[in-house]
């Protein structure tokens, strides 16, 4: 049983918990999209790091997907409130010391932290809508909370590309005066609630295993073309990351009734919610490649300034909002997994554009710019009725716990992604178009295999 508040609240406090619940939720989404456009700036502060750098992104994306399930659990079981605030104040807090941060690997443990306040974020904002906006208006408090994320994705490069003018450790500052506003906000516009009868615990060693796992995986692969994909050192990383991955479902599998998994598997037998689940992963794995690389070929490739690439990335995620809405629409029409499969083969074709046309002399408007509209028209697609495709096939109970593993596949398929890109197109490799269209038919290969996937899904649930 959920407590409720001693009084509906009202119009007015409705409206300060929603602009609160979106302000956080836009920072932890912002911290996925803003930093990529700060790494060639970070490479240049850091040019003996490496590889290590990848790990800025990495460290903060396997936090963040991991412990969003168990966030959300603790969050039904000690209060949301206390656990929203709480995360707000450790990714604020985090994100001061990703700005003064001394060297890479003091940055990768703020980042790291900052993954830790981000999931306990997200993995208890929509929980807390549901809780306080009555049946009726549900509808468009979610549309609200669930527009956040494109917003942050179309801000991302822009807002990121002017702050890095000043410093790569403004991306990080811009979190603190809006996170300490919605704390304090918070604490008086957020009405506490929780899950009486939520009575398990999360499995720490479940989540231990697949942290590690999914880390040292990604390790493996982004050291793989300095110490050769042959050699024993790196056999031994991918082997053993594999190893680390299959303890924690197997530990998932055979946890007991008193304790959450890490791995919610039952969900999995869903065939639907399997394929969506899947076809997320792949695509965002295409999608978190095809960002980093992009931001490297317009900086490294053709030179641009950061402020200038940022403003050239942005008609992507524009797009990509604009067309979520009709996407959705089209998804109830022809069902949500064939519109996924049109959005997948969008993006294919995008990146097929880049590897088509792009040339070492600079054409933006006809070598890079349709390529930006197709990804951008791909990404409205594919996201929004993977989405509705995941979250259909459960039953209402589920609909929770279900929300919150096929976020964190999708952030898992990003953190491989980036590393898949890192083991062909390594960072301190000349930035030739025979190199850059490696990372692109990569970006190729996830994309047509998330269509792929959502096409199966769409015939299944036709």
């Amino acid at each position: 049983m959920t407590t409720t508040a001693e009084a509906p609240p009202t119009d007015r406090q409705l409206r300060v918990l929603l602009a609160v619940v979106s302000a956080a939720t836009f920072l932890a989404s912002l911290d996925l999209f803003i930093v990529n456009i700060a790494f060639p700036s970070l490479q240049a502060a850091y040019p003996a790091a490496g590889s290590s750098l990848a790990w800025v992104l990495n460290g903060y994306t396997i936090t963040f997907a991991a412990l969003l399930a168990p966030a959300g659990r603790l969050a039904d079981r000690y209060g949301r409130k206390r656990v929203f605030l709480a995360g707000l104040v450790v990714f604020t807090a985090a994100s001061v010391g990703c700005a003064v941060a001394w060297g890479v690997w003091p940055l990768v443990g703020f980042r790291v932290l900052q993954g830790v306040g981000g999931a306990m974020v997200t993995g208890t904002s929509l929980a807390l809508l549901l809780h306080a906006f009555p049946p009726a208006r549900r509808g468009p408090a979610i549309a609200i909370w669930a527009a956040v994320g494109a917003v942050a994705a179309a801000l991302g490069p822009p807002l990121g590309g002017l702050l890095v003018e000043l410093s790569w450790r403004w991306v990080f500052l811009v979190n603190v005066p809006v996170g300490v506003l919605a704390v304090v906000v918070g604490l008086s516009a957020i009405t506490e609630s929780r899950n009486e009868g939520e009575l398990r615990r999360t499995d720490l060693l479940g989540t231990a295993l697949l942290v590690a796992g999914v880390a040292v995986l990604s390790y493996g692969l982004v050291e793989a073309p300095e110490r050769g994909w042959g050699s024993r050192s790196t056999v031994l990383v991918l082997v053993g990351g594999v190893v680390l991955l299959v303890l924690a479902v197997l530990r998932s599998a055979t946890v007991g009734e008193r304790r959450e998994p890490a791995l919610a598997l039952a969900l999995f037998r869903v065939p639907g919610f399997a394929l969506a689940s899947l076809a997320a992963a792949l695509f965002f794995a295409g999608f978190g490649a095809m960002l980093l690389h992009n931001v490297f070929w317009l900086t490294e490739g053709w030179g641009m300034s950061v402020v200038a690439a940022g403003v050239a990335l942005t008609p992507g995620p524009v797009v990509a909002a604009l067309s979520a809405v009709p996407g959705g629409r089209l998804g109830r029409r022809i069902g949500p997994g064939n519109a996924a499969a049109l959005g997948g083969l969008s993006f294919a074709l995008g990146s097929l554009w880049w590897v088509w046309l792009v040339t070492a002399t600079p054409d933006y408007a006809v070598a890079f710019l349709p390529g930006q509209l197709l990804t951008g028209l791909g990404v409205g697609l594919s996201i929004a009725n993977l989405s509705t495709a995941a979250s259909a096939s459960l039953p209402p109970a589920q609909v929770a716990t279900g929300t919150a593993t096929f976020t964190a596949a999708r952030q898992l398929g990003a953190t491989f992604g980036v590393a898949l890109l890192l083991a062909v197109v390594p960072l301190d490799a000349a930035q030739g178009v025979d190199v850059a269209d490696r990372g692109w038919w990569l970006s190729i290969g996830l994309a047509a295999a998330a269509g792929l996937t959502g096409a199966v899904l769409g015939r299944r649930t036709r």
